[in-house]
């Protein structure tokens, strides 16, 4: 998931009172929620490289066991050599709390993380393995929206609090208004429960209403994700009954779920020879499932696309891609090859805004040559 869902994540478990377990209990949350994200830094040497280190050393289970062991010795760094340095009179930290709230916010992030169809390697470095969760879009807002929602009813007690949630809240109204893939339904709902929150919060409430309040948005969003769930379920029982109606069986089934619609998946189902892309409308009374292009065969890489797949600069999304097509243009000078993942692209891609498409360059010899791979 974002950033933004993570720090969301931890400010909002500091909110169901763990905060009040120790000082820096909040902060402790919410680095937690954040600290694997630490692997972006390799996103300095190129988009491959973030393919090939993301989501691996710093979200497996050996960095679950190291990583809140060196955020608790920071947190506890922090208390003793800066804040109660200030004021000796200041509570100090617990260190068998804040161990625990650091295990709880870090083992967090992979958990989303796992949520969506991007995948995480759990197992690392032990085993390389990709697991997928396919149950939230990336970026979903309504996960944005609830979650946000018990912090700005519990927190933002000062103006410049406040001043700070309103500018996020603004930046992520202008992501959830001009992104072209969200329905216009769903921009309707987002701004009317942003008027909800507003109106909740300026209601004069009291703490302990706004705190039940906020609870009640985290049961909204549990219950939101356990519904997303049994829609992944429904919704691949479907696709493969009717695959099987066709005489196609299905070995694999991603429900991928649509950008800020609960109710659509766009599933890709592989059988033996072929992809089936696939629409399917999980709203109450409708069960349309509609063809989003025609199966496509499922072939191993030729020596040619095989080279493309082994060049030095794919070696992160050879790693990564989970449902590989492959074309081959011959000419002159060598080939160009697509490599293409039917995840975030489509099967005649030339040109991919995101991850899901590679175009690699070479030469008669089947040599990457250099500078020519997007």
């Amino acid at each position: 998931m974002d950033p933004i869902a993570h720090t969301l994540a931890g400010a909002t478990l500091a909110q169901t009172r763990l905060k009040e377990l120790t000082p820096l209990a909040t902060a402790t949350l919410i680095i937690g929620a954040n600290i694997p994200d630490i692997d972006v830094i390799v996103s300095v040497l190129g988009d491959d490289a973030s393919l090939l280190h993301r989501r691996g050393h710093t979200h497996g289970v050996l960095a679950m066991i190291l990583l809140p062991l060196i955020l608790t010795a920071l947190m506890l760094a922090y208390d003793r050599l800066w804040r109660r340095r200030r004021d000796p009179q200041k509570v100090p930290v617990d260190p068998r709390v804040t161990l625990g709230l650091a295990y709880l916010g870090t083992l967090s992030h992979p958990a989303l993380d796992w949520l969506n169809t991007y995948g995480v390697r759990l197992l690392m470095p032990f085993d390389g393995r990709w697991f997928y969760g396919d149950t939230l879009f990336i970026i979903d807002p309504w996960m944005w929206l609830l979650m946000g929602a018990t912090i700005v009813l519990t927190y933002s007690q000062r103006r410049l609090a406040i001043g700070a949630w309103a500018i996020l809240g603004a930046a992520m109204s202008a992501v959830i208004t001009l992104a072209e893939m969200v329905p216009t339904p769903a921009r309707i709902a987002w701004w009317v429960g942003l008027a909800a929150i507003i109106a909740l919060r300026a209601s004069g409430y009291t703490p302990d209403k706004r705190r039940l309040a906020a609870a009640s948005c985290l049961a909204i969003f549990c219950t939101y994700l356990g519904l997303m769930g049994l829609g992944n379920t429904l919704a691949s029982s479907r696709v493969t009954e009717h695959l099987a109606s066709q005489g196609v069986d299905a070995e694999a089934v991603m429900t991928g779920p649509a950008a800020a619609n609960p109710f659509a998946r766009e599933v890709l189902a592989r059988s033996s020879t072929h992809y089936h892309a696939l629409k399917l409308n999980l709203w109450p009374g409708t069960d349309a499932i509609t063809s989003r292009y025609a199966p496509v065969p499922i072939e191993e890489p030729d020596p040619i696309a095989q080279a493309a797949l082994n060049a030095p600069s794919q070696r992160g999304f050879a790693n990564w891609v989970r449902f590989p097509v492959f074309e081959v243009q011959s000419h002159q000078e060598g080939h160009t090859v697509f490599i293409r993942d039917l995840r975030y692209v489509e099967p005649d891609a030339t040109t991919s805004r995101g991850i899901g498409m590679r175009k690699v360059e070479l030469d008669l010899q089947l040599n990457e040559r250099p500078g020519n791979s997007d």
